[in-house]
């Protein structure tokens, strides 16, 4: 059986069941009225003859001398008053020949004993126990059924007759269940003809109604099998199942390729996330209705905006014309004008290079979109400043190391005529020896000097591992707080809550964060607090040392790197350096913001490596913030 023969059957039977279930409700309720009316008309006729009983008692007792104590003679008085009143008798023969549903009719006394009755059975015999109609007309659909259709039974409608406040006569209605049921048959068997042309319409009109629903398949089918490629083969089991399954395997199968065009754009737009980020220059693509679809992470920078909050947004929503860069953009844009680096200053005195390019389609003679490019002037010089840094460097680096093993062999031979010298002056005049040990002093001197240009200059080799830079952080503050307390300096640390993964030779780089450490304390000779605060920016880790000391000017900024340069006395100026080529090693950078008076700030820059990027985590290490000694 096919599963479209299976879905007409399963709605059509739920028809069928529904329409059923209504008929009966309508049958069963159409017996419960027919009760209920039964049960008022006979309590009418109850309360008829009820009156005309106690009519004929007054007629009958009239001129009668009645002892009201006397039990006995008064039963026999009304007895004889029921049975011999004429009128009484007329309304109960009347009532019992003509009324559907009654069987009999009889009046008792209050010891229960028979006074008038049409029915079967003598005057002053017991009256037949019966179930009272009331109890019938009360219950259920299904036991009103049951009675009605099921063995004969006669039901008593009850109105009792009181005198002085004491029962003193009962009337009763005896109604006959078969003839509440031939009362009820012409209805029933309307109702039951209606209900089987509801349901043979009902079966029908299902029947038709679910395949004209399925009917349209085919066609789904036909439209599924246009986005299909050409070259997919169908599987040969579908051309022998009915429409439906062979719809929801094609189905399945387009879901499968969406979700695996799904997993691709994603990795895409990964890989795009990536590049963009790693891009200097803000990147904003926008559609033919000028909303932007692309925007790359520098954007911020320029715009003061989170990238989320302009994807999507009109370029007028984006640029302000308030502003000197949304100024500009917005009258090219307006008029449609390609902008080529186009300077402008902006109000922080930051220098940006502007192209706005419009994308049009020949043929369509339409505009695609448009593309907006941000340069930072200021970040190229920078990066130039620190590429001539960098060849300054090396070309020290080339210098010093040719220099150092050229001097290095006269040094030996000056030390070793030196030593000649002083074993031939043996015991000659002390002030000549005093001036040979300044000469062997500076001979010395010289000789740490050049070996510190060629331990410089030669390569280093570096075993990078992957490791917590909390820990890092840590060890080297752990290390220099004893030394800092004796110059009462303050030496604390702020540590993230998370581990910050990077590939670093740990030893180099706490020798790096030491020397910039140990730096800003000789900045403080009067002693202040000096705070290590290791944050990130997503891309990279950043080491931030803070001092409060005297501060570096601009004009001696460029050269606090540089070898040998120091402002100190008794510095060697080879710590910074030595920082900086080894940040340069990690493929990180190192940067300072200073104020004459109020300190500086060095910003140690180190990439995260790819596990510390949303791709895995290793268990977090538990650090904890540490505080140096209060001198």
């Amino acid at each position: 059986m096919s599963l479209k023969t299976k879905l007409v059957m399963a709605i059509t039977s739920l028809v069928f069941l529904v329409t059923a279930v209504l008929s009966l409700v309508y049958v069963s309720q159409l017996l419960q009225a027919e009760v209920k009316q039964s049960y008022d008309t006979n309590v009418l006729v109850a309360e008829e003859i009820r009156y005309s009983l106690q009519q004929a008692l007054e007629t009958g007792l009239k001129d009668q001398k009645v002892n009201p104590n006397d039990t006995v003679q008064l039963r026999a008085l009304a007895a004889a008053a029921v049975r011999d009143n004429a009128g009484l008798k007329a309304v109960v023969d009347s009532v019992n020949r003509y009324s559907l549903t009654v069987n009999d009719i009889t009046i008792s006394d209050n010891r229960n004993r028979i006074l008038l009755t049409t029915g079967p059975g003598g005057t002053d015999q017991i009256v037949p126990a019966r179930p009272n109609y009331q109890h019938l007309r009360d219950g259920n659909p299904v036991e009103q059924l049951k009675t009605v259709f099921g063995p004969p039974l006669v039901y008593d409608v009850v109105k009792p007759l009181e005198r002085n406040g004491e029962l003193f006569m009962t009337v009763r209605v005896g109604v006959r269940t078969t003839l509440l049921q031939a009362q009820y048959k012409p209805e029933l068997t309307e109702a039951l003809t209606l209900t089987g042309l509801a349901l043979a319409t009902s079966l029908l009109v299902a029947f038709l109604l679910g395949n004209l629903a399925l009917r349209p398949m085919e066609e789904l089918s036909m439209q599924l099998d246009y986005w299909t490629p050409v070259a997919e083969e169908q599987p040969a089991e579908e051309t022998e199942t009915d429409t439906i399954v062979r719809v929801s395997n094609k189905i399945e199968r387009i879901g499968q390729r969406m979700r695996n065009v799904e997993e691709v754009f994603s990795a895409f737009k990964e890989n795009l996330d990536q590049v963009l980020g790693n891009l200097q220059d803000g990147i904003l693509l926008f559609t033919g209705d000028g909303r932007a679809v692309l925007v790359s992470s520098a954007v911020t920078r320029f715009l003061q905006v989170d990238r989320n909050e302009i994807l999507g947004q009109h370029a007028r929503d984006i640029f302000d014309r308030n502003t000197v860069l949304g100024r500009t953009v917005r009258e090219a844009w307006d008029a449609g004008v390609t902008l080529v680096q186009e300077e402008i200053v902006t109000e922080f005195g930051n220098r940006i290079e502007v192209s706005l390019d419009f994308i049009h389609d020949d043929r369509a003679r339409e505009g695609l979109g448009a593309l907006l490019t941000l340069h930072d002037q200021e970040s190229v010089e920078v990066i130039e400043s620190q590429l001539e840094l960098s060849r300054r460097m090396a070309a020290i680096g080339r210098l010093t190391s040719g220099v150092g093993h050229e001097v290095k062999n006269p040094i030996n031979a000056i030390v070793v005529h030196l030593e000649l010298l002083k074993t031939k002056l043996g015991n000659t005049g002390p002030s000549a020896h005093g001036h040979l040990d300044v000469i062997d002093s500076e001979i010395h001197r010289l000789d740490r000097v050049v070996q510190t240009l060629v331990d410089f200059s030669r390569p280093v080799e570096v075993k990078l591992v992957e490791y917590d830079l909390r820990r890092v952080v840590a060890d080297v503050v752990t290390l220099a707080a004893a030394e800092m307390s004796t110059r009462q300096v303050t030496l604390t640390s702020r540590l993230p809550s998370h581990p910050l993964i990077a590939k670093v030779d740990v030893d180099l780089l706490k020798q790096a964060v030491l020397n910039v450490v140990q730096n800003g304390a000789q900045a403080m000779p009067e002693g202040g607090k000096l705070e290590v605060v290791l944050t990130d920016d997503g891309k990279s880790a950043v080491i931030e040392v803070q001092d409060e000391g005297v501060g570096i000017s601009e004009e001696l900024r460029e050269k606090i790197f540089d070898l040998y340069f120091t402002t100190k006395k008794g510095g060697s100026g080879i710590g910074l350096a030595m920082t900086y080529r080894i940040l340069q090693l990690h493929h990180g950078s190192i940067d300072v913001q200073s104020e004459l008076g109020l300190g500086s700030v060095f910003q140690l820059r180190i990439p995260l490596s790819a596990l510390d990027r949303g791709r895995r985590h290793p268990q977090p290490a538990v650090l904890e913030s540490t505080e140096g000694n209060q001198g």
